[in-house]
Formats: C-alpha cells, sequence, structure tokens
C-alpha cells in the first residue's frame, strides 16, 4: 500500500499580488481612504490611509533628496513608533532597502551589521529603555561630534552618510527625521516617481538579521513579494476587513510585527495600533478598551503576563476576536484561557522564520480548538513544505523529518554570503528549516524540535554559537558552552557553562559585566555554571544533551 508522503502545497483561487509595497499602498489609500490606518495613544498620532499615505510619500521624497539611490541600504534602529511605520512604507516606496536593527543591540553588534550591509544612512530613536543609541553611535562614529549632517566620513564604518534622529533635540552630525516631512517641490516627487517607476516587485526591499549559528548575525534578505503577499495571506487567514482594529505590542523589527501586523492591516484596510513603544501588559489592555480592538498579536509569555496583570478583570475586552499567537510553542491552557476570557475565539497560531517572510504554515479561524493547539495549522496559499530525512528523502505522513519551504516566500538569500545561503537553500530552491516537524494525514503540522540547538527564549531566538563567541574574549575563560534550560515564564533560558584557564578565578557577575552593553541583554546569559569538563563522545564531540541534562538538574530545573 502507498504511503501519502510529507508533502503539502496550497492551493489557493486568490492569486498573488504583483505589485510593489507603494504601488499597493497608493490603492489602500484609494480603497481605504478615510479609515484610521495608524494610531499611537503614547505619541498622539491617528493617520487615516490617506493621510498615512501622505506622510510615506514627503518622507520618500525628501530621502532621495538625500542622495539615496534604489538599493541602497537604510538602517532603522529604534523600539515601535508611528516613525517606524513610516520608514517602513517611504523606503519601499523609494526602492531603498530597509535595514531592521534589534532595538537591544549594543556597540559591537550595531557596528558589525551597518558594515556588513553597506548602509548609507541609520534611522534611530534617541533611547529606549537601558539603551542611549546616540551616546552609542558617539562611541562608534567618533567623527559625528566634528562633521555636518550628511557629511560623515567614518573610519570605522566607511558607507555611512547619514545619520537622522527621531525627537526635537539637535545633535552634532544629525539630521532630525521630522525635517524630512516637509512636503517636497514637485521636482522631488517628479523624481520620486520616476524611481518608483523603475521598482520591481522582485526586488529587495528589507533585510532582517537572525543571529547565525556561526556566531555573526546573517542578513536575511527579503522582496516585495515575499512579504507582501505573507502579509496578505496572513490577514486574509485572519478574516481581516476595514472593520478589524489590530492591536500590535510585538516589536516591529522583527518579522512579528512588520509583516504579521502592518502588512497584515495595509492590505486589508485594518487598523494598526501600538499600545506602546515595548510590551506593557497594562498597556495592551488599556489599548484594547480604548480603541475597541478587534485583534491582538503575542507570543505566549505576552498572553501570559496579560492574563495575570492582577487588573485584567477590570477591562472591557469583548471587541477581541482574533490575533495570532506565535514565536514559540502555545502551552495549551493559555490558547484555552485566551480563548475564555479574552473573547479570541477566532486566535491563530503561525509557524515560520524570517528567511521565508515568515509564515509558512497557520490555523484557520473556524479549525477545531485541539487541532489549533496542538499543531501550526496547514500550509499557507501558493506554498509547498516537504519533510526530510537524514538522506534527504521525503518520509511518510506522520513521521518526523526537517522541514523544507518552497515557493514565494523564500528569501532571495543572505546578504553577501553565498556560502551560507547555499547551505540553506538547495539548488531546488527549498528552504532548509531546521526545524523538525510531522504533518498528519490532513495536513495539520506539529513542530516537534529543532536539528539545532537554538534557544528560544520568550519568543527571541538566541543561537548558543553566538554568545559562546564571545565569551571566549573573556581573558579568563578557557572554553565555554551555552545551552538552553527551562524556564515556567520564557519555555527556556540561556545557561553558559565556563571552563576557566588554569589558576584564573571568575564568578558570575564578572561574566553578566563582560557582557553588558556588548550584547544584547536577552542573549546575556541567565545562568552562569563553572565546570571542570564537559561531557563528551569517544570521538571528542561535547555531548550537548548530556550537559543540559546535567545543569537543569544540578539547577533543579528538571528537563522539557
Amino acid at each position: 500500500m502507498h504511503q501519502q508522503p510529507s508533502y503539502v502545497h496550497g492551493t489557493n483561487e486568490v492569486a498573488l499580488i504583483g505589485e510593489t509595497i507603494g504601488s499597493y499602498l497608493n490603492l489602500a489609500a484609494e480603497r481605504f481612504g478615510d479609515s484610521d490606518a495608524l494610531v499611537v495613544p503614547h505619541q498622539q498620532v491617528r493617520l487615516s490611509y490617506r493621510q498615512l499615505l501622505q506622510q510615506v510619500t514627503c518622507l520618500a521624497a525628501n530621502l532621495i533628496e538625500l542622495g539615496l539611490k534604489p538599493g541602497d541600504r537604510i538602517g532603522i534602529w529604534s523600539q515601535n513608533c508611528a516613525e517606524w511605520v513610516l520608514v517602513q512604507f517611504a523606503t519601499a516606496k523609494a526602492g531603498l532597502i530597509m535595514v531592521n536593527i534589534n532595538p537591544a543591540y549594543r556597540r559591537s553588534e550595531i557596528e558589525y551589521v551597518l558594515n556588513k550591509v553597506q548602509c548609507s544612512a541609520l534611522i534611530l530613536a534617541p533611547q529606549f529603555k537601558s539603551s542611549d543609541y546616540i551616546s552609542m553611535m558617539m562611541d562608534v562614529v567618533p567623527e559625528l561630534a566634528h562633521c555636518a549632517p550628511g557629511e560623515l566620513k567614518s573610519e570605522r564604518i566607511p558607507h555611512l552618510k547619514h545619520l537622522i534622529r527621531f525627537g526635537s533635540d539637535k545633535t552634532r552630525g544629525m539630521l532630525n527625521f521630522n525635517d524630512l516631512l516637509k512636503v517636497p517641490s514637485a521636482e522631488l516627487l517628479a523624481q520620486l516617481a520616476i524611481a518608483e517607476a523603475g521598482l520591481e516587485f522582485d526586488d529587495p526591499i528589507n533585510i532582517q538579521f537572525t543571529s547565525g549559528t556561526t556566531g555573526a548575525p546573517k542578513g536575511a534578505t527579503l522582496t516585495h513579494h515575499n512579504i507582501l503577499n505573507n502579509g496578505f495571506f496572513i490577514g486574509e487567514a485572519m478574516r481581516l476587513t476595514r472593520q478589524d482594529r489590530l492591536c500590535i505590542p510585538v516589536p516591529l523589527y522583527h518579522c512579528f510585527g512588520m509583516v504579521l501586523g502592518n502588512l497584515a492591516c495595509v492590505t486589508h484596510g485594518a487598523a494598526m495600533i501600538y499600545p506602546g513603544e515595548g510590551f506593557d501588559p497594562k498597556a495592551v489592555l488599556e489599548t484594547v478598551q480604548a480603541e475597541k480592538c478587534t485583534g491582538l498579536h503575542g507570543v505566549p509569555t505576552m498572553f501570559i503576563a496579560i492574563l495575570d496583570h492582577p487588573d485584567f478583570a477590570n477591562y472591557d475586552l469583548s471587541n477581541l476576536r482574533t490575533g495570532i499567537m506565535a514565536g514559540s510553542p502555545c502551552p495549551v491552557e493559555v490558547m484555552t484561557r485566551v480563548m475564555g476570557q479574552m473573547h479570541m475565539n477566532e486566535i491563530t497560531i503561525a509557524y515560520g522564520m524570517t528567511e521565508t517572510s515568515p509564515v509558512s504554515f497557520q490555523s484557520s479561524v473556524d479549525d477545531q480548538v485541539d487541532l489549533r493547539v496542538s499543531t501550526v495549522g496547514r500550509i499557507h496559499p501558493h506554498l509547498e513544505v516537504k519533510l526530510i530525512d537524514a538522506d534527504g528523502h521525503i518520509v511518510p505522513r506522520g513521521q518526523k523529518g526537517e522541514l523544507l519551504t518552497r515557493g514565494y516566500s523564500v528569501m532571495l538569500g543572505y546578504w553577501d554570503d553565498l556560502e551560507k545561503t547555499r547551505e540553506t537553500i538547495d539548488a531546488a530552491r527549498w528552504m532548509h528549516t531546521g526545524d523538525l516537524a510531522v504533518i498528519d494525514e490532513n495536513g495539520f503540522c506539529s513542530i516537534v524540535g529543532r536539528l539545532k540547538d537554538m534557544v528560544i527564549r520568550g519568543g527571541e531566538n538566541i543561537y548558543p554559537r553566538e554568545v559562546e563567541e564571545f565569551l571566549y574574549r573573556h581573558p579568563k575563560v578557557l572554553d565555554v558552552q551555552c545551552i538552553g534550560v527551562p524556564d515556567p515564564k520564557y519555555g527556556e533560558e540561556l545557561c553558559a557553562c565556563i571552563i576557566l584557564r588554569p589558576g584564573a578565578r571568575a564568578d558570575a557577575d564578572e561574566i553578566r559585566t563582560f557582557c553588558s552593553g556588548q550584547i544584547a541583554h536577552y542573549k546575556i546569559p541567565r545562568y552562569i555554571m563553572f565546570v571542570d569538563q564537559f561531557p563528551m563522545t569517544v570521538t571528542g564531540k561535547i555531548q550537548k544533551f548530556l550537559l543540559k541534562k546535567q545543569i537543569a538538574t544540578q539547577l533543579g530545573l528538571g528537563m522539557n
């Protein structure tokens, strides 16, 4: 009897969108004119689709006036705010490639990414939480103190010419963002129209950094076609319309905010609503009530924090119906509470990765609850997925294999890294995800593990190798292995197991201080254990699985 293979493809009557993001926004402004497009209560911002297009057009034209040309890279380093959205759409309209920079990055990381993709411009917030972005840039680019805006010549970041800061304060060597919202001349608008007419939907438009197992982050390069279509079909799965108001507390620098949030809304005329600069459960509750939000996105830890807030019962969440829970496995009891106590009967689960724009699987609003909890749903329209064994052969349905995705959503590649791209995207254009999955006879997919040892801390991916490579710089560290250990709040926390050099002494605080300000706070190990040796195989390979077991036992955490 022939066994059905683990291969699925999303057939669909609705065609892919063959437009650039800029031309699609023009259409959205025509179709949804006076409907709310963007609402940011903490900034007193409320823009209709028509007003959003006006501001985006001004910004795009003024960026061109700075001498930026289609294909140039422009970084954005900021928390969630109205300006972020303007940059997302203005860069797309002008054909500039927006580079998303994690707000948690510190000096060595910002220098690395700006050089890796050769950014011509950087748009930045003055500060966020414990990050003072302006002083970090002054450290990395000291020439700012002595140059006029737009005339930077930096030794360490040679391609960087323009720094553009949010806020009304002046900073030496930097332009102010609001000055780039001035109404452009007719001549400048004509230049923008020419630039826009020359764009193709397969042009790269966005670079998102994903931490590589090799230690350095890799720049996944995405096109208009990749993310516009993914955003559209995400919105379709949620049944979004112009009546919907989506609360977006997830970060914009990540696909979750930018694609599952912004692009899902813009392709359906729904309102993008930001409850704050970063996630705060009370702000989410207040915003959902005040703005009568119908949708809410979040990773499981966010939903837990909202449900567990002491004032939860005092808020009216009765307008909610849908949203997406994603980023890490969704516990059954959390899903049940979200549907019962938050009225989100049509919440969906999504699975994907940055390299695939990101969503490949999503549950639908009318899937049975048990399937919405135990699986990541079915294949997205116009995509293909197969599961393979170690030899590259497709496994039968119901068997575990590595998940591969193919179709419009697969990135162009990693920026300026042909070798890593070839390791990840094979000759037949299959993207190898490194995730282990099972697909059942009805096409529902369950993610069951990871080929590599990535740690997922509350929706943030941490690649142990990257942190290990950084810790090797410490003069007292002889060897180090980073592992994930179970955590009730975040799912996993990072633990660094360190072998010190002979005669050296150090404590956990010294190691954490060494990391502070150099690597993002979420990558700084929660636990630091000093060990004499690592469990090894006969051939000298470190057995991370055994190490995880030993450490979890020592810390009294138990294994997942």
